[in-house]
């Protein structure tokens, strides 16, 4: 039993151990089929860890863009928020109210910059976005994924994101939302423009500042005009606010314009033969208009530009700008500056020079201001027509300096005074003379002409300059002695024009006279020099003495010299033939003196000392003579009635008689000369009654003489 139960153990043994033997075969056998399978799976492991590696990373790739997409985006959800409340804001903000305008500024600058930070983070967000798209379209793996459903709906976000981009261009367009708010400040900056700004009015006195601190803006509107200003310039508004600016005010300068009187500077209009006397008004009108206009209103607009902008924007004045293109638009200063090119254009004359000396005298004063007004690059324009100007005022200053003798010397053939009085071009020329060299026109006039000197000294060396400015100094004062020979030659050539040789003794002393009489202690009688005034003081007493001699000088023989009658009286005659000759010499001393003073009543000597000096000459030429003569008649007709009557003298009544035509013919003599407004009506009849009164008294006295005998 025991042997049986060991045998099926041992037969239950054999089968398991066949089983087991079985089975590791199969296993082996699978074995050896899973080691070739391993074999071959390890042999493509590394292809698959490379592409399993390939997919983590694109994978990884996806959600960095997708979590980088979704911060921008976020942000311009929020962002978009904030532009539509500004929007909301804006469209029913009123900028009438005044307390709005600060608001409204702060609110357009929020709206910018949150419009800004839209298109930023738009941008940003389509960036990551167009990314992904292109990440996903390009991965091996989509078909795993629903990608047209995941496409679609990135690509709709791209489309709406890229449409919030533009939002910000398109605000800036005609009908945005930015535009409208531009157009509203634009309309505000002008409206705080009109509001304060008011035509100046003409101020009599010169309180430059005062006048234009009343009108500047205050302080309030400044501000207000540069917060809006600052604005629109970080928009590229700037053109448009300098245009609305410059419209405004050259407007507001233009009804300043029209208030005050400058008509004339329009209407005044002068030739190459036009003289410049109907226009003498209008040119120191036009220096006092100059003054006024540069420090008054070009000075306001000025301050107003400067006030207004105050800063350089890009590296531009552009207060300057403003300025220089307010001026030009309204053209006020062209008015001044081409009514003074009219003047330069009028003809050349003497007066015309005073007038050119104001004019450049105007400039000169006005030089720091304008230099101040538009000294910057955008003046550029003013600067050269005011150039311009002054180089025509110089030159024709100059020329016409220069030619006074030439113009003195053109005047050689003119007819002299009929009366002998003094010419009209002598007391001119003296006056002019003396006007060149006064304190005022004389500076004027020297610096005028060393300005043109230097213009033609350019190019000379500096060591011969002072050399040669001197020599030019010298020549301008040698220049008035070529003025004063030029007139002395006219006065002796008009001295020989005269029929009457003694018309032109008075001529002549009448012209010396005033030459050394007048401008002694003058400005030109101290460049002509003690020497040359001594000259024609002598010149006048040689023509006096002439005259004399040659006129009323020859009276006297009329009554000294000797005839017939006197010898016979002499030799024993009868006093008859006495009373014939004396008879004969007064009535050829009175028809002399008649004709002579006749001839002579009508000339003029308009000096007051020199008419006492030459009437005191005839008096003591004529009437010492006359008076002897009479005397020594009468001595000799008494002498004869006391031999005939002893009872009868006649001496008393023929004193009288000879003291009263003393004094009548010195009287005649002392009122000749009178200046014509002097001259009372009816002098000539006056002259005729005392030559008459002279022969009655000496007739009745030989007649009374010889009934006595």
């Amino acid at each position: 039993m025991t042997r049986a139960v060991e045998l099926d153990r041992l037969i239950a043994a054999r089968d398991v151990l066949r089983n087991g033997i079985a089975e590791s075969r199969d296993m082996a056998w699978a074995i050896s089929e899973a080691g070739c399978r391993l074999e071959e799976m390890n042999q493509r492991l590394p292809a698959l860890e490379g592409s399993l590696k390939n997919i983590a990373r694109k994978c990884e790739m996806n959600k960095f863009h997708v979590d980088h997409a979704v911060g921008p985006a976020a942000a311009v959800l929020s962002i978009y928020n904030v532009v539509i409340q500004l929007q909301e804001w804006l469209v029913v903000a009123d900028l009438r109210d005044s307390d709005v305008l600060i608001p409204y500024v702060y609110q357009v600058k929020r709206l910018e910059e949150a419009l800004g930070f839209l298109t930023q983070n738009c941008k940003l967000a389509v960036l990551w976005l167009e990314d992904v798209v292109e990440l996903v379209e390009n991965n091996a793996v989509r078909a795993q994924y629903n990608h047209c459903f995941f496409s679609g709906h990135v690509r709709k976000s791209l489309g709406i994101l890229r449409n919030l981009q533009a939002m910000e261009e398109r605000s800036r367009l005609d009908g945005g939302l930015l535009h409208a708010a531009f157009t509203n400040l634009q309309k505000e900056f002008r409206h705080l423009l009109v509001q304060n700004t008011y035509p100046l009015k003409q101020q009599t006195n010169d309180t430059d500042s005062t006048a234009v601190s009343l009108l500047a803006y205050p302080v309030p509107v400044v501000e207000k005009l540069q917060l809006i200003l600052e604005r629109l310039t970080a928009n590229n508004q700037l053109d448009r606010c300098v245009s609305i600016y410059t419209e405004v005010r050259a407007f507001n300068l233009q009804a300043t314009v029209q208030a005050l009187d400058f008509g004339y500077l329009e209407t005044t209009s002068l030739s190459e033969f036009d003289s410049l006397q109907s226009v003498e008004s209008c040119i120191e009108k036009w220096s006092d208009d100059l003054e006024f206009v540069v420090k008054h209103l070009l000075e306001l607009e000025y301050r107003a530009s400067n006030a207004v902008f105050n800063r350089e924007v890009d590296g531009l004045d552009v207060a300057n700008e403003c300025f220089a293109k307010t001026v030009m638009k309204c053209g006020l200063l062209q008015r001044f500056i081409k009514f003074a090119n009219t003047i330069t254009r009028g003809k050349k004359e003497a007066v015309k020079l005073l007038k050119l000396l104001d004019i450049f005298e105007s400039l000169n004063k006005l030089r720091m201001n304008f230099n101040r007004l538009f000294g910057g690059q955008t003046c550029v324009e003013i600067q050269s027509q005011m150039r311009d100007l002054i180089k025509k005022v110089i030159n024709e200053a100059c020329d016409i300096f220069w030619e006074l003798p030439a113009h003195v010397e053109s005047q050689r053939q003119s007819t002299p005074p009929a009366d002998g009085g003094i010419p009209r071009l002598l007391s001119f020329v003296v006056d002019y003379s003396n006007e060149l060299l006064s304190e005022y026109y004389r500076p004027i006039l020297t610096q005028v002409l060393e300005i043109h000197w230097s213009w033609n000294c350019n190019h000379a060396p500096k060591e011969d300059l002072e050399k040669q400015r001197q020599q030019f100094l010298l020549n301008e004062e040698l220049h008035y002695k070529k003025i004063m020979k030029a007139l002395e030659l006219n006065i002796q050539a008009w001295g020989r024009t005269y029929k009457d040789s003694t018309l032109s003794y008075i001529f002549l002393m009448n012209s010396h006279w005033y030459l050394c009489n007048n401008l002694k202690g003058t400005e030109i009688g101290d460049v002509m020099g003690d020497l040359w005034l001594r000259g024609h003081e002598e010149c006048v007493e040689h023509y006096s003495s002439v005259f004399v001699r040659e006129s009323w000088g020859r009276l006297a023989p009329l009554l000294t010299e000797e005839d017939e009658g006197l010898q016979v009286l002499l030799s024993g005659g009868g006093t008859a033939v006495l009373r014939d000759s004396m008879k004969r010499r007064i009535k050829a001393f009175t028809e002399a003196f008649d004709e002579m003073y006749r001839k002579q009543c009508h000339w003029v000597v308009p000096d007051t000392g020199l008419r006492w000096k030459i009437c005191q000459l005839l008096v003591r030429a004529v009437v010492p003579v006359y008076s002897n003569f009479i005397l020594s008649c009468i001595s000799n007709l008494e002498a004869e009635a006391a031999e005939k009557d002893g009872n009868f003298s006649p001496t008393l009544a023929g004193k009288r008689c000879v003291n009263n035509s003393k004094e009548s013919l010195e009287n005649m003599l002392c009122s000749l000369f009178q200046p014509k407004l002097a001259k009372k009506h009816g002098a000539s009849a006056k002259s005729r009654h005392l030559i008459g009164k002279i022969k009655n008294v000496v007739t009745n006295h030989f007649l009374s003489t010889s009934a006595a005998a």
